[in-house]
């Protein structure tokens, strides 16, 4: 039996804590489990962007161990938020200890964010009080926070820590002593921990340079502004023993914590909208009515062999995976836009095509029967992924249809899924270059030798393209950080329409923010987290070349072109772009 202590670090940023943190949360978890902790807890700031980075980092490292025929990984991953206060309460790191816990959590974030403009979040100690149910606090309070720490106490009894960490700047087993009398004096038990920025010290000076980013400085002029040294980063359960020696009841509270903790993110049950079926129907045989009746009003009331099987191997699919819900909530947004007067002119397309189901709903206009196109292209038992369908919808009218989904679901059950906006070679080059005190003419050269927005790799041949010598010591350490906070989360951004819909609260399953634009909301997961958590969404686009027909079609009626010679002008296939008028 190993004699070394059990350790979780439980404070532990990434680089989702925007421009504070300076390690993907993978190389958080990696880093965690290659130090044989105990565990490790993601709590950025204000935030649960980054959770799913590292739930997806543990559950990679799993399967490879597996497939290895190695050993299972002794280790948990446990995810919360540090909340940072508008009002100068100090820092509280909060994890949920069950599912109703992570609600509560979700449900203040989202409080605090609808407060601000996007991007911020403005909480006040009154909120946390309000919400404090299930949830396991660490408080990273100063010797002088007594008050707090009684006051917490009382409305969070035997669920709060009082948050130690030795940064080693010479007065560390003072300031732990002290910050010991204060947990004894207020009945909180103290907690280890190295409130780490970074995955290993190699890190401290990217940590540098987003600080500086952030405080819109340079690194000559940032001062006290950086960290003192770089001791910010994971350590090992024995470094943290020798550390907290005077106090080793502290370390030996990480584990009591994590233990205290049942919630995962594997626990987050997604349940599509029921709004789409009607009272007394269950989805599936709703949605297998209506496609029926689609189906015998197009192919006749007997219908062809090929038809019948078409639609027993969908019915059969759709039924095993629940996704009838799904369906029919595609289907309701349709018909909507095609209610409205005038109607709003909209198309499913993509792989959705490949599906009978879809096209006897109205969403897809291509007959898989007709052009013998495969379904499980779409959807299929092999790929265990969700459907995805995407609608088009006329550009100029597409807010109607979303600001419809706001009000038929609610904020609180509706909101378009986010998009991370990463570090590119351009803006990378740019920011780090400025905080290195490189003149603009320098970085704009060498922006100038990236071509398009997409690129993700800044290589060598870059830097003598713009007439740079890479053996340059300035520029080779350039080249070094550039290469490091490319792929780096900058903020959060909303996707172009995919939105999340649930039957219950969205805002218990991830926090809601306000957009940029007037009347819009979003999550803080984006595609990749959605997918990995199951979730499904559906695809509300914008089309400007169906503006474009609409307003053909009615110049066309404009200039005494009535509707049924316009439907005798069209051509077979193009009958059924005129059907949604």
């Amino acid at each position: 039996m190993s004699d070394e202590p059990a350790f979780a670090e439980l404070v532990a940023a990434t680089n989702y804590s925007f421009l504070r943190g300076a390690s993907h949360p993978s190389d958080m978890v990696s880093e965690a489990i290659a130090l044989k902790m105990a565990g490790i807890g993601i709590a950025d700031r204000n935030t649960v962007a980054g959770v799913v980075r590292a739930y997806i980092a543990l559950r990679n490292a799993r399967e490879k161990a597996a497939a290895e025929k190695l050993p299972e990984i002794p280790f948990e991953l446990v995810v919360g938020a540090r909340l940072v206060f508008a009002d100068g309460t100090p820092d509280i790191v909060a994890y949920p200890a069950t599912r109703y816990g992570w609600g509560r959590l979700t449900r203040l974030l989202t409080l605090g964010n609808l407060r601000a403009q996007k991007g911020d979040c403005i909480l006040h100690f009154s909120d946390l009080l309000e919400y404090t149910e299930d949830l396991l606090l660490i408080v990273m309070a100063q010797e002088s926070d007594g008050a707090l720490l009684y006051q917490l106490r009382n409305a969070a009894p035997g669920r709060v820590w009082l948050g130690a960490t030795m940064p080693r700047q010479g007065s560390d087993r003072r300031r732990l002593a002290r910050l010991m009398r204060l947990g004894q004096a207020s009945g909180v038990p103290l907690i280890a921990t190295n409130d780490a920025l970074y995955a290993t010290p190699a890190q401290r000076p990217l940590h540098d340079i987003v600080t500086c980013i952030r405080e819109g400085t340079t690194i000559t002029q940032a001062g006290r502004k950086l960290a003192g040294n770089a001791e910010r980063h994971l350590k090992a359960p024995t470094e943290m023993a020798r550390l907290f020696r005077d106090c080793p009841q502290a370390v030996a509270e990480t584990k009591v914590l994590l233990d205290r903790i049942s919630f995962r993110l594997h626990h987050l049950n997604y349940e599509y909208p029921h709004e789409p079926v009607p009272k007394g129907w269950k989805p599936q045989r709703w949605l297998q009515h209506i496609v029926t009746k689609a189906a015998r009003k197009r192919y006749g009331t007997d219908l062809p062999d090929k038809v019948r099987k078409l639609l027993r191997e969908e019915f059969d699919l759709i039924r095993n995976h629940q996704y009838a819900y799904y369906f029919l909530t595609v289907y309701d947004l349709v018909r909507f836009a095609r209610d409205q007067k005038p109607p709003i002119l909209c198309q499913g397309r993509g792989s959705a095509a490949n599906s009978i189901v879809c096209f006897l709903l109205g969403v897809t206009s291509v007959d898989p029967v007709e052009h013998n196109l495969l379904f499980s292209r779409f959807v299929s038992e092999e790929r265990k992924e969700p459907p995805d369908i995407d609608i088009d919808f006329e550009h100029e009218r597409r807010e109607e249809v979303m600001q419809h989904i706001y009000h038929r679901y609610g904020r609180h059950r509706a909101g378009i899924a986010a998009t991370v906006i990463h570090y590119r070679p351009r803006s990378a080059v740019r920011e780090v270059g400025k905080v290195l005190g490189l003149s603009e003419d320098i970085t704009a050269r060498l922006g100038s030798t990236v071509w398009g927005s997409f690129s993700s790799d800044m290589e060598e041949k870059r830097y003598t393209e713009a007439g740079l010598d890479p053996a340059n010591p300035a520029i080779a350490r350039l080249k070094d950080l550039v290469g490091q906070i490319l792929k780096f989360p900058r903020h959060l951004s909303q996707h172009v329409g995919g939105f999340v819909l649930t039957q219950d609260r969205l805002d218990e399953t991830v926090p809601i923010h306000n957009g940029a634009m007037k009347d819009r909301t979003f999550i803080e997961w984006d595609k990749d987290d959605i997918d990995a958590l199951k979730l499904m969404k559906v695809d509300v686009l914008a089309l400007g070349m169906l503006t474009c027909i609409r307003k053909a079609f009615d110049l066309m009626r404009d200039h005494g072109l009535g509707d049924n010679d316009l439907e005798i002008s069209l051509s077979s296939k193009d009958k059924a772009v005129y059907e949604m008028l």
